[in-house]
């Protein structure tokens, strides 16, 4: 694609103004682990009689890694592993990761590795394929597949994150269920519980789970909830045959505790960075709103979204620039077509990964959402709401238009941390006012 700064769409974009900005705080329920807590925290819970009486020595324990940048999740998966090797028995890592990492044993490596997660610093090794074995057959008809390392050892431990997800709406969605399932199916599995589609994924996960639960070595979950300001919040232990029914309470909790832009409506979001280990679709929809499928909903109500730039942990899967209105070239360089047509492939959602209007700067991105803006008579009063990533939005930009309601009180949660003021670019057009102050 031929991306020209200074040609005719710069030309056309060159005198749209951009509205004065200003620095403001979200404050939210801020119940956390410290990191330094987090061992400790692992250890108490499984020393419980019910988990520590199925780990006995000698046993050969798979303990799952997934795709996610979950935060303290290198310290999460060490805790559990020191724990395993207490009790005499042998750890290894798998990733769970369905199709990311390019569906390759080596991408996903190279995924866990971006997370701090090595042979080298968890002192264990990770087994990492894309051989599958078949477990059996779900009520509703689909083939239930595990990683072959993990099916054969003596048993699994199911280490993860619960949240809402950002594409169906189910009883269980982002979870010990999807890991079981999703993660641990790898390609071919994640393929299959996708295979319906997004409208019927939310009874695949659960009734495909069962047979997980059923026919393999499950031992219990650990998954770990975060709060709105991406610290972990919550581990608990669940045994294998609770994981339904408690990952459903669970993820009541999860919805509580999740962030959301406390203005709820803007014309325009910018987005400094997307990537991988911020959602699975490069932002969370659930604060964004911008939704890859129809069965899911919530998140800031915006006409339209710009994208500046893809995070180096993303390894070029720029999945979910299809959600926003414009994206920056610098992203559009940096696509990895192998990294990311796989994993939409096996999800069966496109749209996530269709490329939006494509533009030289981070100043054309912004000019171009405000430009295309429609049923604002004065575009100096455009709302434009700036974020560094969907997951950390504690301290957020907004602009002018927002300032006089903030400061009198009208949105309970936000307060203004400085006046606006312009906002300031180099003289490549790329933002070095810092959104996060």
């Amino acid at each position: 694609m031929k991306v020209i700064k200074d040609g005719m769409v710069s030309e056309l974009l060159r005198y749209v103004e951009i509205p004065k900005m200003f620095h403001a705080k979200q404050t939210f329920p801020r119940e956390h682990i410290k990191p330094e807590e987090i061992p400790d925290v692992v250890f108490k819970e499984m020393a419980k009689d019910e988990f520590s009486s199925l780990i006995n020595p000698g046993m050969n324990i798979a303990i799952t890694a997934g795709s996610r940048g979950i935060r303290n999740v290198d310290i999460i998966t060490k805790a559990i592993v020191d724990f395993v090797k207490e009790k005499g028995a042998k750890p290894f890592i798998v990733p769970a990761m369905g199709s990311h990492g390019g569906a390759t044993a080596m991408g996903q490596l190279e995924v866990l590795k971006s997370y701090n997660i090595t042979e080298e610093s968890m002192s264990c090794p990770i087994k990492s394929s894309m051989e599958v074995v078949k477990l059996g057959v779900s009520e509703r008809g689909k083939d239930v597949f595990m990683d072959k390392n993990a099916y054969e050892s003596d048993g699994i431990i199911i280490s993860c994150r619960l949240k809402p997800h950002n594409a169906f709406r189910g009883k269980v969605e982002s979870g010990p269920c999807k890991m079981m399932t999703v993660g641990l199916g790898k390609q071919k599995g994640a393929s299959l519980v996708h295979s319906d589609g997004m409208n019927v994924i939310a009874e695949n996960i659960p009734t495909m789970a069962k047979v997980v639960i059923e026919k393999a070595p499950i031992l219990f979950a650990i998954p770990c909830i975060e709060n709105a300001y991406d610290e972990t919040a919550k581990i608990e232990g669940i045994l294998a045959k609770d994981i339904l029914e408690r990952e459903a309470e669970l993820l009541k909790y999860a919805f509580s505790n999740m962030p959301k832009l406390i203005v709820e409506e803007s014309d325009v979001l910018i987005v400094d960075e997307i990537g991988k280990n911020y959602s699975g679709t490069g932002v969370d929809p659930n604060i964004t709103g911008t939704f890859s499928t129809k069965y899911a909903s919530g998140g800031l109500k915006v006409q339209r979204t710009c994208f500046l730039n893809l995070s180096s942990a993303s390894h070029g899967n720029a999945l979910g620039t299809g959600l926003a209105s414009a994206i920056t070239k610098k992203i559009f360089d940096q696509m990895d077509i192998e990294k990311m047509y796989p994993n939409c492939i096996s999800s069966t959602v496109l749209e996530s990964a269709r490329i939006p209007c494509v533009v030289s700067t981070d100043k054309e991105a912004v000019q171009i959402c405000i430009r295309t803006c429609t049923g604002i008579e004065d575009k100096s009063k455009i709302r434009i709401v700036r974020i560094a990533n969907s997951l950390h939005i504690d301290r957020i930009m907004l602009s002018e238009s927002y300032y006089e309601e903030v400061i009198s009180g009208k949105y309970l949660g936000i307060e203004a941390i400085d006046a606006p003021q312009e906002l300031k670019f180099d003289k490549e057009g790329n933002i070095i006012t810092k959104t996060r102050i």
